[in-house]
């Protein structure tokens, strides 16, 4: 398959409503924890080593490491832990919201790949089809290498923080696209430094950004839904 497939999974406006989902940003920046485009680079860069690298990433590995020898069941378990242990409701729902939204999304666009058995198994509830977890299955369906995948993973959700920033804060375009091609070698080396963990190794320590999507919610006003 065309390597411009895989692009366009990246694309910020792919409509799968990545775009009204800020997870935990909107809060930090109303709270005054976050003012200006090197603080929204430094929680970029911990969110990336500490949260999406050790967690989401490895549910894109997940349809590699067990896809080859037909064990869609171990993927769809570890779509379920994750589910179960993100922490705001909102977040939580806002990860299932989009994943569904893309596998709604590349069934139409790729309807001669084999999107069985992830999407059987989200119809009949047996796995919630997190964003992670259908991105990592569809770039396995797609023959797409899983160190582009895991790579082009963590660049949406980069890509996703910094255009969030634009419409919370008092950054320009030029700004924001810095931010993501400053963080471009964080990616690679986070990624890397993941690589090696089994799936179900994944681990996080974001508690600021736990706390921010909770209280997320409570907000006076909010452009986000999480």
């Amino acid at each position: 398959m065309s390597w411009l497939a895989f692009v366009q999974l990246l694309d910020s406006a792919l409509p799968v409503g990545a775009f009204s989902h800020s997870f935990g940003l909107e809060t930090l920046v109303q709270e005054g924890r976050i003012r200006d485009a090197g603080e929204l680079r430094a929680f970029v860069r911990a969110m990336l080593w500490h949260a999406w690298s050790t967690t989401d990433a490895l549910a894109v590995k997940a349809s590699y490491v067990y896809g080859a020898s037909g064990e869609w069941e171990r993927v769809f378990e570890l779509d379920r832990l994750l589910h179960a242990q993100r922490i705001a409701p909102e977040t939580r729902e806002g990860m299932v919201r989009i994943g569904r939204r893309l596998l709604s999304l590349v069934t139409r666009l790729h309807p001669r790949l084999d999107w069985e058995p992830l999407a059987g198994a989200v119809a009949a509830g047996r796995t919630p089809g997190a964003f992670p977890t259908v991105f990592g299955f569809a770039t396995y369906r797609m023959c797409i290498p899983l160190a582009q995948a895991a790579e082009g993973y963590l660049y949406t959700c980069v890509a996703g923080a910094a255009n969030a920033a634009l419409r919370l804060m008092s950054i320009g375009q030029t700004e924001a696209q810095a931010v993501i091609a400053e963080l471009a070698s964080d990616i690679r080396d986070a990624w890397r430094a993941a690589s090696g963990l089994d799936p179900f190794d994944y681990r996080a320590c974001a508690p600021l950004a736990d706390a921010a999507m909770l209280r997320h919610e409570t907000l006076y006003s909010r452009l986000f839904m999480s």
